[in-house]
């Protein structure tokens, strides 16, 4: 798949000055609001930080393919904001795109590192191959009588949220030192 057929993430984190935490929300608030206005964009998460745990704060844009995205990070729109923050902020932002599904292969509370395309695959198949079977076999009797089209649609919303936040976090956890050999 060409790159500018994927989904792209991008993760941005940087630490906030000490008592202007209340002015870069405000900030965050008008800085996403306008990302929300480009095309492509698919959603802002914001990861705050947690006493003890993470001290930064994490902003997670993704879009629809590397273009759209492009368009963003180099506008006049984020150049302005970016500008209206530099003084909240005490470092530089750190930086991180991902594509595809590299995004589920990261671990809580750490710098986003990327492993090996196929190690990413095959644990992704793995958890795919599982799940897809535990589903046909305990999900799909309970629906019986419902239109095919229907149960797919169930079982693969069913999926996806079972894989994004429950399944591929633990799986992550469980294969780190695998994932992230060095």
């Amino acid at each position: 798949m060409e790159q500018e057929d994927q989904y792209v993430t991008v993760v941005i984190s940087q630490l906030v000055k000490p008592g202007c935490e209340n002015d870069y929300e405000v900030w965050l608030k008008e800085i996403t609001g306008v990302a929300k206005t480009y095309f492509g964009h698919l959603g802002t998460n914001v990861i705050r930080p947690q006493p003890g745990v993470r001290s930064e704060y994490v902003i997670i844009f993704r879009f629809d393919g590397y273009q759209n995205l492009k368009e963003w990070m180099t506008s006049s729109d984020r150049k302005y904001w970016l500008n209206q923050g530099e003084h909240l902020v005490q470092s530089e932002p750190h930086v991180q795109q991902l594509s595809g599904l590299e995004a589920w292969f990261s671990l809580p509370g750490q710098p986003l590192k990327t492993p090996p395309r196929y190690k990413t695959a095959l644990l992704t198949w793995a958890s795919v191959f599982v799940l897809i079977n535990l589903l046909t076999t305990f999900l799909v009797p309970l629906l019986r009588g419902l239109p095919p089209l229907i149960i797919s649609l169930i079982i693969t919303v069913t999926m996806v949220a079972l894989l994004t936040y429950v399944v591929m976090p633990r799986v992550s956890r469980l294969f780190s030192k695998w994932l992230y050999a060095k």
